[in-house]
């Protein structure tokens, strides 16, 4: 059996031929899996049926207009909660089941994931994993990557939204995820003070609040003029837009950016925000290393991010047989 990333990963059999694919942009696979609704994990072209969660399947629904026939099983894949945004789900795929016992070998698909509970969602739980490989995301690989414990995080920002209550703020998050999670955030910290949204974040927003039993306070603005106090929460790539500089000028605002890239002080240079916070839907470094040990595979397939230097040190200085998935190389060992 070889796992190769190509458009998406691919589990193939002997002849090249793959029988799961997970989170391509072209449905490949005798079966296909979507593990969450961001732009970069689903299908351009959509399967007949997407092996997803009913959750992603609304979101993705919502955000492109189309919507597809998805089904939460399929011989051989069971789906567990990721922890990284709502509906995320990483695959556990037995491959014997999977391919009518042609193929053996149990393996875990994280996509990306995050251990932590964070605000109204659950963290991925990696002591329930039981896996002979491990493909995993390592977006935050690297050791400087250690942020501080999430109830710390939540209350400095909550500190921050109620120490600043005289202003318009400007919160920046991705439209699916984060911006739920600042909506929560300054719901919880604030009383009676409006919440806005743009209008692509409330169409994730109904999403989410018709597949699930979630609310999210942020209503859609109308116009970002004659502000005085509200809370804006707009999409990250929109953080340096002209219209968006304009209006924070004129009301006089504060642009916060919420990423776990907020480790780096150029990241607040590059979103021109007024302050940063780390909060991330991702794992850190320390959660990264928790978890292989908590599964504790034979081998361990690392891909985005620092994927080379996580997989270096899980060889080199924890004694695993890891490796980073690249796209379409050919030296991948086959796992057997």
């Amino acid at each position: 059996m070889t796992v190769r990333h190509r458009d998406g990963i691919h589990f193939e059999d002997q002849t090249g031929e793959p029988r799961v694919v997970a989170d391509a942009r072209s449905a490949a696979g005798t079966v296909n899996v979507v593990s969450h609704a961001h732009a970069d994990h689903t299908f351009r072209a959509t399967p007949e049926t997407v092996v997803c969660s009913p959750e992603t399947a609304a979101i993705a629904k919502a955000r492109t207009g189309s919507g597809f026939e998805y089904a939460e099983r399929a011989p051989g894949i069971e789906l567990v909660p990721a922890g990284h945004v709502v509906g995320s789900r990483a695959a556990i795929i037995d491959l014997a089941d999977a391919t009518e016992g042609s193929l053996s070998g149990h393996y875990c698909y994280t996509g990306d994931f995050s251990i932590r509970d964070r605000c109204y969602l659950e963290g991925f739980d990696p002591h329930a994993v039981d896996a002979d490989a491990l493909i995993m995301e390592t977006t935050y690989g690297l050791p400087k990557y250690r942020l501080s414990a999430q109830d710390e995080l939540e209350a400095a920002i909550s500190d921050w939204l109620c120490n600043n209550d005289d202003r318009p703020l400007f919160l920046f998050g991705y439209s699916l995820g984060r911006s739920q999670k600042l909506q929560w955030l300054a719901g919880e910290a604030t009383s009676g003070r409006e919440i806005l949204v743009s209008e692509s974040i409330r169409d994730v927003n109904r999403a989410i609040e018709a597949a699930t039993d979630l609310q999210f306070p942020g209503e859609r603005y109308d116009s970002l003029r004659r502000l005085t106090d509200e809370i804006v929460v707009l999409p990250s790539n929109q953080a340096r837009a002209d219209w968006v500089e304009t209006a924070v000028e004129r009301e006089d605002g504060l642009k916060a950016g919420f990423s776990g890239w907020a480790v780096d002080d150029s990241f607040r240079y590059r979103g021109g925000y007024d302050v940063t916070f780390p909060l991330t839907d991702h794992c850190d470094f320390d959660e990264l290393l928790e978890t292989v040990r908590a599964i504790d595979p034979e081998i361990v397939y690392t891909t985005h991010g620092f994927d080379e230097a996580f997989a270096d040190v899980l060889a080199t200085e924890h004694g695993y047989r890891a490796q980073p998935l690249k796209r379409n190389q050919t030296t991948l060992e086959e796992f057997r």
